[in-house]
């Protein structure tokens, strides 16, 4: 008697139909959601120039970001980059991260339901965290649990932007 092994694709897109029945994303509420939180991105003082110095042209931007999140909140697989390499020269710390998600968290709880929101934003601060300790790694630092990475350098770009 053989097994029927179910192949890769179907079990992602069983995965997927699983999360759109308990949190009620689709690929519309991903697409508001990015461009709703890079919209707020591109207006903050504190994180908006750090984009702004990197992205000319937004459109293709928010597409691969519509890709990753899809990838990230369905299981979808339609992301394929790295971001942590794009991530490692920026000049950031603990407090854009904070700010990053700050944003993030405000902009999924206005343009999601509840579950949903929840669901972007647990992947979210997973991500911030991972992406902060790769920052942090990449300029010589190895961060305890609960430490924070803190670049002095970057000290009057922050006061600036408050």
């Amino acid at each position: 008697m053989t097994i029927p092994v179910t192949s890769v694709s179907q079990r992602r897109a069983e995965l997927t139909a699983e999360i759109q029945a308990e949190t009620g994303i689709d690929e519309a509420m991903i697409d508001r959601l990015v461009r709703g939180f890079y919209a707020r991105v591109r207006q903050d003082a504190l994180i908006g120039p750090v984009f702004a110095a990197r992205i000319a042209d937004w459109e293709p931007h928010l597409q691969r970001m519509c890709a990753f999140w899809s990838s990230v909140a369905l299981m979808t697989g339609r992301y394929h980059g790295q971001p942590m390499p794009k991530h490692l020269p920026l000049p950031v710390d603990a407090r854009h991260f904070d700010r990053w998600l700050e944003l993030f968290e405000a902009t999924a709880r206005d343009l999601c339901s509840s579950k949903a929101a929840d669901h972007f934003i647990e992947r979210a601060r997973r991500i911030a965290e991972s992406l902060e300790l790769g920052v942090a790694g990449a300029n010589g630092r190895v961060l305890r649990k609960g430490e924070r990475l803190r670049r002095p350098e970057l000290d009057d770009e922050v006061r600036v932007a408050r």
